[in-house]
């Protein structure tokens, strides 16, 4: 498979190219101004490449949850280059990149807790296990206050490893539960990189077309099934 990837959902601006196995990325941190660095991120990989945008199969692009500017850029700009390209579109969750890149450094465990500052006192948070080449999800993703967040019945703490921005920034109220956790990855935001790993384990398969991408808030659409990854 041949894939261009991208995220703009925090202040980690990425794009990521994956040809047949191999994987290429940029990244950047900024607060603001990822629009005026995505394109050239994106021109800058495929030259590398040596491939153009048309000879990709797809591309993939961080849905969200994440800050409202930046998920509705990274759909935007998927959309757009989809649309001149004629290719077709894979979504992913934030919350499940952010998961995979924890399972990553935590061989370790099993499962993830993954928390990200939503901000109003609130955050996007999701559980998920280890799957071949995959962060699974269990339940839907949802934004709530730090203090609504719990494991789900069974895990094992001791296997459970935390990540997101949440825990840095909501600390004393996540504390009780952070404090039985394995390890906490609170440094970690979603990357390209994750998204063209997990779009690769997904397949053309769930692919959709341009006109059906839509990225995901939350706090508009607070319980999103974890079958539309």
């Amino acid at each position: 498979m041949k894939l261009l990837a991208l995220d703009t959902s925090t202040e980690l601006c990425s794009a990521a190219v994956w040809l047949d196995g191999a994987l290429s990325s940029r990244e950047a941190t900024r607060q603001r101004g990822h629009g005026e660095l995505i394109l050239p991120m994106i021109d800058e990989l495929l030259l590398q490449a040596g491939i153009g945008l048309a000879q990709l199969d797809a591309i993939a692009f961080g849905r969200g949850p994440g800050g409202f500017t930046g998920v509705r850029l990274a759909a935007g700009v998927a959309q757009g280059l989809a649309f001149a390209a004629r290719l077709p579109l894979l979504p992913i969750s934030d919350l499940r990149a952010l998961a995979a890149q924890a399972l990553s450094l935590a061989p370790a465990s099993g499962c993830v807790l993954v928390c990200q500052d939503a901000r109003m006192n609130e955050v996007y948070w999701g559980c998920f296990e280890r799957a071949t080449g995959d962060a699974r999800a269990l339940g839907p993703e949802a934004v709530a206050a730090p203090g609504e967040v719990a494991l789900p019945a069974g895990w094992d703490a001791a296997r459970v490893c935390g990540a997101g921005s949440g825990f840095a920034v909501y600390a004393p109220q996540l504390a009780a539960i952070a404090g039985g956790l394995a390890g906490v990855f609170a440094g970690l935001r979603p990357r390209a990189t994750e998204v063209a790993l997990l779009a690769v384990h997904d397949g053309l398969a769930r692919a959709i077309a341009a006109e059906q991408a839509q990225p995901v808030y939350l706090r508009d659409d607070v319980a999103q099934p974890p079958s539309q990854k």
